[in-house]
C-alpha cells in the first residue's frame, strides 16, 4: 500500500453515516451515505454525481484499496462495530483510526477545558472550515439531530459553541409531550413550509415562514424560526463582540429549511466534516512518515 492510496473517510452521525474515498491531492473518487435503518436499500455513486445515496451497505467494490480509514463517530458503540465490520469485509486488516478532538490539530486550537470531550464531528468540521475559508472569522451552524454552533477565529482558535435541539427533534418533542399538538416528521414539515412559501411568493418583501392559520403550519414555522432566530442572534452578538465581519457557514440535514428563514448573509458547505477528516488523515500520514524517517 503506498502513501498515494486514497483515504477512506467516514462521518457517523445520529441520523446516518456519510463516507468518501478521497485521494491525497483532495480529489474525491466516490461518496455515499448509509442509513442507520438496516432495512434500507444499499447504494453508492461516483463523486462526480451530485449528492450521496442512502443505503444500509456501501458498494466499495471496484474502488482502489485505501491506505486507511479515518472515522468520526458520534452515534455510539453499536455503529462503531458496524463500521468496523463493513470496512473489514471489504479490506481486511485495513488500519482504522477513530478520531477524537485534541488541544490542537491542523491549525485549529480547542478552548474546551477537556479537549477530547468536544464532539469529533464538530472538531473535524472546524478543521474543514478553517481550511475552506482561510483568514476569515467564522460562525459554523450545523442543523442535524442537534443544532450546533461553533465560533472560530481567523487564527484557528475555537472560542466556544452552543448546542440546541435540532429542527426535527424540536418538532417531535412538541408532538410527544403535548396532548393536542401533532407529531410532525421532517417530510410533512417540509411540505408545509413549501406550501407556505408558495402562498407568500406574491409578496416579494416576505421571506421564509410567517404567522400560520392552522396548527401543523404553526408548529413547523415556529420551530424553523426558533432555529433561525438562534443563529441570527449569535451571529450578530459575535460580530459585536469581535468587531469584525464574521462569515456564517451553514450545513446539515435541515439546512434547506432553516436557511430559508435566515435573514442574514450565509454560506452553505455540505462536507465540512469529511473535508476535515481528509486533512486529519493527511496530517496522520505525514507524522507517520516523519517518525519512520527519524527512526
Amino acid at each position: 500500500m503506498t502513501q498515494r492510496a486514497p483515504y477512506l473517510l467516514i462521518d457517523a452521525g445520529n441520523s446516518r453515516i456519510k463516507w468518501a474515498l478521497v485521494q491525497p491531492d483532495g480529489k474525491q473518487l466516490a461518496n455515499g451515505a448509509l442509513a442507520h435503518d438496516e432495512d434500507a436499500q444499499s447504494g453508492s455513486r461516483p463523486a462526480s454525481q451530485s449528492g450521496p445515496q442512502s443505503g444500509s451497505q456501501p458498494d466499495w467494490s471496484g474502488w482502489p484499496a485505501p491506505c486507511g480509514a479515518w472515522v468520526s463517530n458520534v452515534a455510539g458503540t453499536g455503529v462503531a462495530a458496524r463500521i468496523a465490520a463493513l470496512v473489514d469485509a471489504q479490506w481486511p486488516q485495513l488500519p482504522l483510526t477513530t478520531i477524537r478532538a485534541s488541544a490542537r490539530q491542523c491549525g485549529v486550537s480547542n478552548c474546551y477545558a477537556v479537549p477530547d470531550s468536544l464532539g469529533s464531528d464538530r472538531w473535524a468540521g472546524m478543521i474543514g472550515a478553517h481550511a475552506a475559508f482561510p483568514g476569515e472569522h467564522l460562525l459554523l451552524a450545523t442543523f442535524g439531530t442537534a443544532t450546533t454552533l461553533e465560533a472560530l477565529r481567523a487564527d484557528g482558535a475555537f472560542i466556544g459553541g452552543l448546542i440546541a435541539p435540532g429542527w426535527t427533534l424540536m418538532m417531535r418533542s412538541l408532538g410527544e409531550h403535548t396532548a393536542q399538538l401533532p407529531t410532525l416528521d421532517a417530510a410533512r414539515a417540509r411540505g408545509l413550509l413549501d406550501a407556505g412559501a408558495a402562498a407568500g411568493a406574491a409578496d416579494p418583501d416576505r421571506r421564509g415562514p410567517f404567522f400560520a392559520a392552522d396548527t401543523p403550519r404553526s408548529l413547523s414555522a415556529g420551530c424553523t424560526l426558533a432555529q433561525a432566530g438562534l443563529i441570527e442572534r449569535m451571529w450578530r452578538d459575535l460580530q459585536d463582540e469581535w468587531r469584525v465581519p464574521v462569515r456564517l457557514v451553514v450545513s446539515g440535514g435541515a439546512v434547506d429549511e432553516v436557511a430559508s428563514a435566515l435573514k442574514v448573509p450565509h454560506t452553505r458547505h455540505d462536507s465540512l466534516v469529511l473535508s476535515g477528516l481528509a486533512l486529519i488523515a493527511a496530517d496522520d500520514i505525514a507524522q507517520r512518515g516523519a517518525r519512520a524517517g527519524g527512526g
